[in-house]
């Protein structure tokens, strides 16, 4: 009983900039990791950014630079600053949680957000 939700997403000029937010909620018990992946039309979903329970990060070499995900523990929330925005960097964002959750019954998985369109024209 885990929801994540997205928020953020929209449409943006070239050089702009957006904050992507993922809140989730539930059951949670712990969390090992966030992070972000997107999919653009035709393409396969990609990690975008990821940030561990222990504060490491890593990102798609493509937004290295340009991309700051962070987290807010207290809420269980991750955020991805997106800045000098390109058209490439249009697709759907996904939110993506690795956490183990629930009521007695504990298990480990991976939760997915809906997705926030993010749309990089002129």
């Amino acid at each position: 009983q885990v929801q994540l939700v997205e928020s953020g997403g929209g449409l943006v000029q070239p050089g702009g900039s957006l904050r992507l937010s993922c809140a989730a909620s539930g059951s949670i018990f712990s969390i090992y990791a966030m992070g972000w992946y997107r999919q653009a039309p035709g393409k396969q979903r990609d990690l975008v950014a990821v940030v561990t329970s222990g504060g490491s990060t890593n990102y798609a070499d493509s937004v290295k630079g340009r991309f700051t995900i962070s987290r807010d523990n207290a809420k269980n929330t991750v955020y991805l600053q997106m800045n000098s925005l390109k058209p490439e960097d249009t697709a759907v964002y996904y939110c993506n949680a690795d956490l183990v959750a629930g009521i007695g019954d504990l298990q480990r998985r991976e939760y997915w957000g809906q997705g926030t369109q993010v749309t990089v024209s002129s």
